[in-house]
């Protein structure tokens, strides 16, 4: 109309318009799913495991329940490969008492060690036994006399399995000095009593639960109850992703439900 003033201001085609609501919604969708994956993915390792942990545990008892078999053999099936973990296995030879090395533990709630004392064999190589238990204050020999086995000894235990390393940072370094090893390094074991590695039978053996005089060292230490949790953790992964869809879904009905009706 004449006499009005025309705006200055170009009117902004739609088009044209900044669009960072859409920007940020794009960016919290991408966020969404990618938690979900991951929150998923968690939760189907952990069932995995559980699989896995329950077919170990089912061979531990197989192997377990299994007749003893002889040095030999267990050392045929470590050479093949193959897991020795928990076998039966029956042993002769005479023990070496003043190389034992004490390993610390506790045994029912009692802090002490296990007596690993090496077994000479036969053939003059050295096998590695873990007797059992003694309590802290008989941890020198001479607390338990009666139990220094002496002559020829036949041992029925389970085969186990050397570590290659220390199982954690935060697990103590071995003191030599004070002949307590915090981890069980059968090399070092070995070595620190003179004995040559081209002697050492690769492996360990735990005795069984044969009684030693006076009751020490007590014997059939082995530990079985490995930790199994894994569906406890697989339930609480599948929770969280259930709890995020949950949320997502609330937020986009909520705004769904907010928009003005045109």
């Amino acid at each position: 109309m004449p006499g009005r003033e025309r705006s200055t201001v170009a009117e902004v085609p739609a088009s044209h318009r900044p669009r960072g609501g859409r920007g940020k919604t794009v960016v919290a969708v991408v966020a969404f799913f990618i938690a979900l994956a991951i929150l998923l993915s968690l939760g189907t390792w952990q069932v995995q495991r559980l699989h896995w942990k329950e077919q170990l545990l089912a061979d531990m008892a197989e192997r377990r329940a299994a007749p003893p078999v002889s040095l030999a053999d267990i050392e045929a099936m470590a050479a093949k490969g193959e897991d020795i973990e928990y076998r039966p296995v029956t042993v002769s030879g005479v023990f070496a008492n003043n190389r034992e090395r004490h390993f610390f533990a506790t045994w029912r709630g009692q802090t002490g060690y296990h007596v690993y004392t090496p077994l000479q064999l036969a053939d003059g190589r050295f096998l590695f036994v873990n007797r059992g238990f003694t309590p802290f204050e008989a941890k020198e020999p001479e607390m338990r006399k009666q139990g220094q086995l002496t002559g020829e000894q036949t041992v029925t235990g389970l085969a186990r399995a050397r570590l290659a390393e220390k199982p954690s940072s935060i697990v103590p370094e071995n003191d030599l000095a004070k002949n307590i090893f915090y981890w069980k390094d059968l090399d070092t074991m070995a070595s620190s009593t003179g004995i040559a590695a081209d002697r050492l039978v690769p492996f360990f053996v735990d005795a069984g639960e044969a009684p030693n005089p006076k009751g020490l060292p007590i014997g059939a230490v082995t530990q079985f109850d490995l930790p199994n949790n894994h569906l406890q953790y697989a339930v609480t992964w599948y929770g969280l992703a259930a709890a995020l869809v949950g949320v997502a879904l609330y937020a986009l009905f909520r705004r769904k439900g907010g928009r003005p009706t045109p």
